[in-house]
């Protein structure tokens, strides 16, 4: 593979390569330039059209293939991703901005879900029930047939892998959709998968406007399953085109992740973590630490420590040495958080940091602090996306749940102490999908990841994730 990114991109539908041809193409554009690097070809109706006749081909074959095949070839899929993963990086980083470093990071975390669900596919036990002698009623899983799944741009290949290993494992033939801002990464992966012998129709992957590659897919009679991970309004659309034909649904949606510290916390521990996270990908990531509610007894000293940390951080190129901050992904980042900390401040927020679009080329935003941000500010209700941190404190554990549960959105929450009863308390009462204390972390791979509320229902990841492709059905015989 070459290390240039390519300048004529592909999508892949019944195991042949598709080129731009005569079709409406996307411009790519690198975030940390603001420059055109790529054409992406947008699928045409008959071009969706093909690739769901050969999903609806493909399934009853790879549902009939023997879970050890499938394994075999999703763990080899996972070792190419491997091998490729810095070229595959490096693509990621000029399509999406994240430092490289990051980039390979994802990779090779993403081919690690391979071989998770490669080993779950062999573990989804059935039950056998209690009958009198000369019965049998037993329970077993089966694929639920073709997949539609859209992805975002924010994590380009560990995102679709969230939802092309489960589904293959599971014996489904899958269509992904991935973001046309971030294209090329998501397409080696499959090329990983094709490379490993995954047969034709089994995944496919295309491009084209949003709406209509969704609707178009979704209204077909062929997909039985939908997976998608965006924002709130979408997602609620799309459940509303899912429902028309009764069709299951996964939706990983927005999220706008409280963060509890207490004041018997190990503050510079704390701080390390918290720092580090917040500002990971520029903030654009879904589970971002965001909302810091702070113990009042400790507050001051949080919010100037954190402060000069977060001064520190390092946002340039993400090809360049030691950047820890790229880009915002696209042009529409800047002028929205930009327009959410305008509206903070009109509310009386104080801007400890930051605050600007940076003036260079590319799409670049300052680390952000806002100490004592009003409640009615737009930050403290609508998830900002972006490299800002807003802060307020609080004075007793109730009001810390009360706040962190104030809001609609349900997806992971964080909180600092080192009292078990409260880590206890926290773990019980706040309403989120993932709770993590004393650590980030809410995105192993073997444990369910998704969201309560308005951030969505279904579980991705584990086994959970496997089953979200699968139907349950009891079998009774006398």
């Amino acid at each position: 593979m070459s290390n240039s990114y390519p300048q004529k991109l592909q999508f892949h539908i019944d195991g042949e390569w598709i080129d731009v041809g005569e079709r409406d193409v996307h411009h790519v554009v690198n975030p940390a330039t603001g420059k055109v690097i790529s054409d992406l070809p947008k699928a045409t109706r008959a071009d969706l059209d093909r690739a769901l006749d050969a999903a609806d081909r493909a399934f009853p074959i790879w549902r009939d293939t023997p879970v050890g095949e499938r394994a075999a070839i999703l763990h080899k899929a996972a070792d190419l991703m491997r091998e490729r993963a810095p070229e595959i990086g490096r693509l990621m980083t000029a399509e999406q901005g994240k430092p490289l470093p990051q980039a390979i990071g994802e990779v090779t975390a993403s081919a690690s879900h391979f071989d998770i669900m490669a080993e779950e596919a062999k573990r989804c036990y059935g039950r056998v029930l209690v009958r009198p002698a000369g019965q049998n009623s037993f329970v077993k899983y089966q694929p639920v047939g073709p997949v539609a799944a859209f992805s975002p741009w924010n994590f380009p290949v560990f995102t679709p892998v969230r939802k092309l290993a489960p589904a293959i494992a599971a014996g489904c033939s899958i269509i992904l959709k991935p973001a046309e801002e971030t294209p090329a990464s998501p397409i080696e992966m499959i090329r990983c998968l094709v490379d490993a012998g995954l047969p034709a129709g089994v995944a496919q992957v295309v491009f084209g406007d949003p709406a209509e590659v969704s609707s178009h897919l979704i209204a077909s009679p062929v997909i039985r399953k939908i997976s998608f991970t965006g924002s709130v309004p979408v997602g609620k659309h799309l459940m509303k085109l899912a429902a028309e034909g009764m069709k299951r649904t996964t939706m990983e949606l927005g999220g706008h992740a409280p963060v509890l510290v207490f004041d018997d916390c190990d503050l510079e521990k704390t701080l390390d973590l918290v720092v580090t996270g917040k500002f990971r990908n520029a903030g654009q990531v879904c589970v971002s630490p965001t909302r810091f509610y702070v113990q009042s007894g400790i507050y001051d000293r949080f919010e100037k420590a954190f402060t000069e940390r977060a001064a520190k951080v390092a946002v340039g190129d993400g090809f360049a040495d030691g950047i820890e901050m790229g880009p915002l992904a696209n042009p529409r980042r800047p002028s929205s958080v930009g327009d959410m900390i305008s509206d903070a401040k009109s509310k009386g927020a104080e801007v400890m940091l930051g605050g600007h679009r940076q003036d260079k080329d590319g799409f670049f935003f300052d680390p952000t602090v806002l100490s004592h941000v009003p409640l009615d500010a737009n930050i403290m209700n609508d998830e900002p996306f972006g490299p800002v941190a807003v802060m307020r404190p609080f004075d007793t554990l109730d009001e810390a749940i009360e706040q962190a549960n104030r809001l609609p959105l349900g997806l992971a929450a964080y909180a600092f102490t080192s009292s078990l009863h409260t880590a206890n308390m926290v773990g019980d009462k706040i309403e989120a999908g993932m709770v993590a204390i004393n650590n980030l972390t809410v995105s192993p791979g073997d444990a369910p990841f998704g969201g309560v509320k308005e951030s969505g229902h279904g579980s991705e990841d584990g086994p959970d994730g496997l089953k979200a492709y699968m139907v349950t059905k009891a079998i009774h015989q006398a």
